[in-house]
């Protein structure tokens, strides 16, 4: 009896292995490589630009402000030995508070521009998304992966149909 049910056990598994064999037979496959996607697609330049647009004006402000430390630590060299002791150290505080407002103001513009970058590639990976589904139900294809792939034919590569629809034409 449990020879019975060991044998039908495997036939059956047999049976679903050539199944899935054959199915897979017929199945479309493609693969699309993102990171070019995302390095290639005209979205990234203009997201690029657009991001230079918005964060200039803070870059430029400190880009004033690291002169106006160097001014300050350049006027304290020149001028440190005929100070009085005060004076000296109140230049050294002015220098060293302008130094800590610089790095502050650094620390949060990086900030600023790496959750605008996120939001920027969140959106690109949207439309990416939309263009590699839009290609994939167009040539009917019923799989379509993602870098990642250990190998993959360039017969099945699709990112040049993806970065043709992404660029409009």
């Amino acid at each position: 009896m449990e020879l019975h049910k060991l044998l039908k056990t495997l036939l059956f598994a047999c049976v679903m292995a050539l199944s899935i064999n054959i199915s897979a037979a017929t199945l479309k496959i493609g693969y699309v490589q993102v990171d070019r996607l995302l390095k290639e697609a005209p979205q990234t330049a203009e997201s690029g630009k657009k991001l230079e647009r918005e964060f200039s004006p803070r870059s430029l402000e400190l880009d004033k402000m690291k002169k106006q430390i160097s001014g300050v630590e350049e006027s304290l060299e020149k001028e440190g030995s005929g100070l009085s002791s005060v004076e000296r150290r109140s230049k050294q505080r002015q220098a060293t508070n302008l130094k800590i407002e610089f790095q502050r103001k650094q620390r949060e513009l990086r900030e600023d521009i790496n959750i605008r970058k996120n939001e920027e590639l969140a959106v690109l990976q949207d439309r990416i998304n939309d263009a590699v589904k839009s290609v994939s139900e167009s040539d009917g294809y019923d799989l379509v992966m993602y870098s990642g792939v250990a190998y993959a034919s360039t017969k099945i590569d699709l990112t040049a149909k993806v970065l043709k629809l992404l660029s409009g034409k």
